[in-house]
């Protein structure tokens, strides 16, 4: 008896979610997949059965693997953009700005997920889908943080523009880095070395750049 009492309660049906949160489960699981595989050794196969859905299913909510994919990296890239825009528009002190960007980076790729590795780290560069987004990214998070270099330093849109890629750079290869090497500094003390960095070299920059009118 109570065996079949187990095999019925083990035949019943997963109750079905909301359209909303299954895409976000399956969500979830690509990027797991992903994350581990990279994108040319990922099959949709491989999603459906770690989001634990039928491949008709998945189909449902993504048509085809790179959407899928985009879906994702959009999702990263969304979080890093919010992220330092925050830090940015938190404070008005310019030291604790650079600070802020720089830890924004190291979060983001401190993060579980792993959503850094499709933001930075692709498989799939050469997609002009996922290369477009990678390079507006670039240039809409040096943007954000020009405007804060060119107010204070008095330098051309265009050089405040190149001084905030590079500086970002520098933040999201740092972060990278410390992630590989764990053990060696804590993340607050590697942030506090590269956002040192970066400060005593823009700081330098009023001195003989005054502002123009």
């Amino acid at each position: 008896m109570a065996d079949d009492a187990s095999s019925r309660r083990t035949a019943e049906p997963t109750p079905r979610l909301p359209r909303e949160e299954r895409r976000a489960q399956v969500l979830r699981a690509a990027r797991e997949v992903f994350v581990a595989s990279g994108y040319h050794t990922t099959g949709m196969d491989d999603i459906a059965e770690r989001a634990g859905v039928s491949k008709p299913v998945l189909y449902q909510h993504f048509p085809g693997k790179l959407d899928l994919y985009l879906a994702l990296l959009d999702e990263g890239i969304t979080t890093l953009l919010d992220s330092l825009r925050t830090a940015l528009e938190s404070t008005t002190d310019n030291k604790q700005r650079v600070r802020g960007a720089v830890e924004a980076y190291f979060d983001f790729v401190d993060d579980p997920d792993g959503a850094y590795r499709l933001v930075f780290e692709s498989d799939l560069i050469n997609e002009p889908a996922v290369r477009d987004r990678a390079e507006s990214t670039d240039a809409e998070c040096a943007s954000m943080l020009s405007r804060v270099i060119a107010e204070d330093t008095g330098l051309s849109p265009a050089q405040a523009q190149l001084l905030a890629g590079g500086m970002l750079g520098m933040a999201q290869i740092a972060a990278r880095r410390w992630l590989r090497e764990p053990g060696g500094v804590s993340r607050s003390e590697a942030v506090d070395l590269i956002a040192s960095l970066g400060w005593r070299g823009i700081r330098g920059f009023p001195l003989s750049h005054p502002p123009q009118d």
